[in-house]
């Protein structure tokens, strides 16, 4: 009974991921070709406008990868992938995932950018060509990937070990011990790069946050003389932009948790009846 009741639970898991990534899949197609048609008839296209296609454009083969990933965790029949096929399909969801970490942080920066005053020292950037926006974010990818190339090393199919502490990425896949130094090392590593993009994405929005509530005092003469309850504009962008703030952040901090408990042990009761 017990067996049965986890099988159902693995069968309803397996539905909704494959629903959500259907979802992403065509919510993102329809932002990358609305992004694509103002890029080919609309000569106005801003540095936001590039890096949210791109992201859009990004999101597309990171979420069918995660399908073949969980085509191969959810599947019944072992040795579906090779060690090469492993190494390759994990590290492109790597590579795309990092793409896409680092192409919100900057899309979280131009916008700030976008709202800076004149006088700040932000101005300057704000009549960046798209090519200079671009090199920014290759270099943010690269500096996200140094961090994650032992993934290309360390990613082995499951019949090329034999140890019995092993942690498994997807029915065929998993990665190959390592010593208590290397793991902690890899992981502070890991934990320093997600707190420098997190910490550049909350200080973009709590410097626009700032613009906001300043320009806001700064009108409050006008504001105080409406009989209109409604709130502000300032007052909805900010709500608008800690919304999307605190939803990134919990989104991202359970995708983590997700991610570490989505390493099974060979042992685990849940990987032995899926296989």
């Amino acid at each position: 009974m017990e067996k049965y009741k986890k099988l159902h639970d693995i069968i309803n898991i397996k539905n909704a991921f494959y629903s959500e990534v259907g979802i992403g899949i065509l919510a993102n197609t329809i932002l990358f070709l609305f992004y694509l048609i103002k890029f080919l008839f609309d000569r106005r296209f801003k540095n936001t406008d590039v890096i949210t296609g791109l992201l859009a454009l990004t999101h597309l083969p990171m979420l069918l990868t995660m399908g073949f990933i969980a085509t191969d965790t959810f599947s019944s029949q072992q040795g579906l992938w090779d060690d090469i096929t492993c190494k390759s399909i994990i590290y492109l969801y790597r590579i795309l995932r990092g793409f896409s970490m680092c192409a919100t942080c900057l899309l979280s920066v131009l916008q700030a950018i976008t709202l800076s005053p004149r006088s700040s020292c932000l101005a300057k950037f704000k009549h960046k060509p798209p090519p200079e926006s671009l090199s920014f974010l290759v270099f943010l990818w690269l500096f996200y990937m140094s961090f994650s190339a032992h993934f290309s090393i360390s990613v082995v199919e499951n019949s090329n070990v034999t140890s019995h502490s092993l942690i498994f990425l997807s029915d065929s896949c998993t990665i190959l011990p390592m010593s208590y130094l290397l793991r902690n090392v890899f992981s502070i590593l890991g934990v320093f790069r997600d707190v420098f993009l997190l910490g550049l994405m909350v200080l973009s929005s709590g410097y626009m946050v700032t613009l906001l509530c300043r320009h806001r005092r700064q009108c409050q003469h006008l504001h105080s003389t409406s009989l209109s309850p409604k709130a502000s504009p300032e007052q909805r962008a900010t709500r608008t932009i800690l919304l999307l703030m605190g939803f990134f952040v919990l989104m991202y901090c359970l995708d983590c948790i997700v991610s570490s408990s989505r390493t099974l042990w060979s042992s685990d009761p849940v990987v032995v009846l899926s296989r």
